[in-house]
């Protein structure tokens, strides 16, 4: 039987040390997935930027077009005409924990009943959320504009906002075009959404597709780390499903 020299044995040892990092690199990430059998792992809040404002928002969870999901309504109330919507709600994933990864969700969302005219369905995800909500960011959809008749519509239906200083708003008017794009969404199905967030980069993906929808290159809480949650925006029934954090 042939024997190894100490030498030979060192020599083949640092051969063999790249395979090895190559494999632990090959192990599957850790992943987390939200149940849609309970709420009990939810910590909701809704943004308040009237003081006077009446807000509401349920959170259950529901059998829903074929699947389990997490339904969540706001019901922020009406604002004056021609000022921009406010009163968002996350639900924040207790004990999530998120810097850089993947997440991925199938989502559905239509305008509450007695929502406001212009009111699209406004559903999405927030990361790096700062304890109680205080801040995150967020890329969300206009579920009703993926295949409105005008435009401008298509043109809005993927959304990146920053809470609470930079609402979809105050980027649209600064930078026009930069931070929303159009994505084709059927309303009446559930939307495969993925997002990928490095640095202070986030793209996101739609349904799928190999290019993302959205590409945001200037995350505007900068390289931070927070928790997931659930977003939805002013006068909308969202529904939530296969979440799943990597």
């Amino acid at each position: 039987m042939k024997t190894i020299s100490t030498c030979s044995a060192f020599a083949l040892a640092l051969l063999l040390l790249p395979a090895a990092a190559s494999l632990r690199s090959q192990q599957p990430a850790a992943v987390t997935k939200l149940r849609t059998n309970s709420i009990e792992g939810l910590e909701v809040h809704t943004a308040k930027l009237d003081a006077t404002e009446a807000l509401e928002t349920t959170a259950e969870t529901v059998n829903y077009r074929g699947r389990r999901a997490i339904r969540l309504i706001n019901k922020a109330g009406h604002t004056p005409a021609g000022t921009p919507a406010n009163g968002e709600t996350i639900a924040i994933l207790k004990g999530s924990d998120f810097k850089n990864g993947t997440i991925e969700a199938e989502l559905l969302a239509v305008p509450r009943p007695g929502a406001q005219s212009g009111v699209r369905g406004f559903v999405g995800i927030a990361f790096r959320v700062a304890p109680h909500g205080a801040q995150y960011e967020c890329l969300s959809l206009r579920i009703t504009n993926g295949r409105a008749d005008e435009q401008l519509r298509r043109n809005h239906t993927t959304q990146y906002s920053s809470f609470p200083d930079f609402p979809w708003h105050r980027l649209r008017e600064e930078n026009p075009g930069l931070y929303e794009s159009y994505a084709d969404i059927d309303e009446a199905a559930w939307t495969k959404i993925r997002i990928t967030v490095a640095g202070t980069q986030a793209k996101l993906y739609v349904n799928g597709a190999a290019q993302p929808a959205l590409l945001v290159n200037d995350l505007k809480l900068g390289d931070t780390r927070g928790q997931i949650a659930l977003w939805v925006g002013t006068d909308t029934e969202a529904y939530f499903s296969d979440v799943t954090v990597k």
